[in-house]
């Protein structure tokens, strides 16, 4: 059976949710194969949790330089690490950053890549949601090592546990075709899930209002334990900000719920959280394109029906 390389994606020693979901798409095309690019000695602190979500290998990118660059280390290592084992396909979570090594990977690997896949199969054939969810296609890499990045809550079931056994994996970045990390921000993060990773995520767009408003939109992610979003609408709008974006030109989601306020469903917003598993639109606009795509659909005033379903999950909680 052929190793499937997977990029870890980790942060603060734990790994992000899309990592087990993406040894879980690698254990149904060969054998999983966990990269870990970071400084020396964090693949060793991953390893149990990479070994319970079904890594067989764990390859050990580290160095103090693997911190200092953008994306090209990452790049570096899954090359070595391709060039080592020869294998099946390379995924990756399909990120702003993980894209990008996915596509400086194609090119230094004379290979195809898929991009934002939803679903994978035995034989690396990805499924994609494309022209904002208007379509759903199957598409397979026809030259060199399949390289595909797949959105998190995409993958259902696991892989079973391995060994996850430590290797070290040799590598090098041409400093001179990177750039330097000078400064890290970390933006408070709180109590709630991450937007790209969380089952639940509740959104806003420009009915709800205000940013004053916006408490109407957290009080049900809280109830509902999930993430807050917002339409492009509402960030222009200055109603929230811009790093909670979901749609084309911010982030991609694809939760088990996805709950709309007040977002009529443009195409730029549509394409953005279209897979989502079940998706509620409450909207004033019978006419809301939001509906055509919603499984669950409310005409009427979010600030009335919001808050008597953020009160009936909370009696239903206890």
């Amino acid at each position: 059976m052929s190793d499937v390389l997977v990029l870890v994606d980790h942060f603060d020693g734990a790994l992000r949710k899309v990592t087990p979901e993406l040894l879980a798409a690698a254990s149904r095309i060969g054998n999983p194969v966990a990269v870990v690019v970071g400084a020396p000695g964090t693949a060793e602190a991953l390893a149990p949790a990479l070994a319970e979500a079904g890594a067989a290998t764990v390859y050990a990118a580290e160095s103090a330089e693997a911190t200092q660059y953008l994306v090209t280390p990452q790049v570096a290592a899954l090359a070595a690490a391709a060039a080592a084992t020869s294998p099946a396909a390379i995924l990756l979570a399909a990120t702003i950053d993980g894209r990008e090594i996915a596509g400086r990977l194609a090119v230094r690997l004379d290979s195809g890549v898929i991009s934002d896949a939803v679903d994978v199969d035995a034989d690396a054939v990805a499924t994609q949601s494309v022209f904002g969810g208007s379509y759903t296609v199957r598409s397979k890499v026809s030259r060199g090592t399949p390289i595909i990045s797949i959105r998190a809550n995409s993958i259902e079931g696991s892989a079973p546990a391995a060994a996850g056994t430590v290797t070290p994996l040799e590598f090098s970045v041409d400093a001179a075709a990177s750039a330097t990390i000078v400064a890290v921000h970390t933006e408070p993060a709180g109590d709630r899930p991450d937007l790209g990773a969380a089952s639940v995520v509740v959104s806003g767009g420009r009915g709800v209002g205000s940013a004053e408003n916006f408490t109407v939109v957290e009080a049900l992610a809280d109830a509902l334990g999930g993430a807050v979003g917002a339409s492009r609408a509402a960030v222009d709008s200055g109603y929230y900000p811009h790093q909670f974006q979901v749609g084309q030109t911010g982030t991609t989601v694809s939760p088990q719920v996805y709950v709309a306020l007040g977002i009529s469903g443009a195409i730029q917003h549509r394409a953005g959280m279209q897979t989502s598993k079940t998706i509620v639109a409450v909207n004033k606009d019978s006419d809301a394109p939001i509906f055509e795509i919603s499984d669950f659909g409310v005409v009427g005033d979010l600030f009335d029906v919001a808050p008597q379903l953020t009160q009936a999950v909370q009696a239903r909680k206890g």
